[in-house]
């Protein structure tokens, strides 16, 4: 299973390069986390991502930036990835996807759909 059960915060590798994509992830597992996610929040910074599992589409209300949006499915492949998500008018979703990770705009911009990523406990 690629989903931590503990740690609030992890890095995540992307396993056909070896690079982390982010060094601290936090993950929104509950039903108020997620439902939160990254609304009125304050930009992420570089490094940063957010983990929302079980989700399979977002939105984009109440976000102040945009974010690269990377689609997983139970075993931790990328399904899509959606670049450069508007705030406010933006929506994306992938069928069969188990998580997404938001990540600040540009961040994916290595990630393709089959690459399997990874979390790792953050240093």
């Amino acid at each position: 299973m690629y989903a931590p059960a503990v740690p609030p915060t992890v890095r995540l590798v992307n396993q056909r390069t070896g690079e982390t994509v982010a060094g601290r992830v936090s993950i929104a597992d509950s039903f108020w986390s997620r439902f939160r996610g990254l609304m009125f929040r304050r930009p992420l910074e570089p490094g940063e991502g957010l983990w929302i599992e079980p989700c399979s589409s977002i939105h984009m209300l109440g976000m102040r930036f945009a974010i690269d949006a990377v689609f997983l499915d139970r075993d931790g492949r990328v399904l899509k990835v959606a670049r450069g998500v508007r705030p406010w008018l933006g929506l994306a979703a992938a069928r069969g996807a188990r998580a997404v990770i938001e990540l600040p705009a540009g961040s994916a911009a290595a990630i393709q759909p089959g690459d399997r990523l990874e979390t790792v406990p953050a240093s």
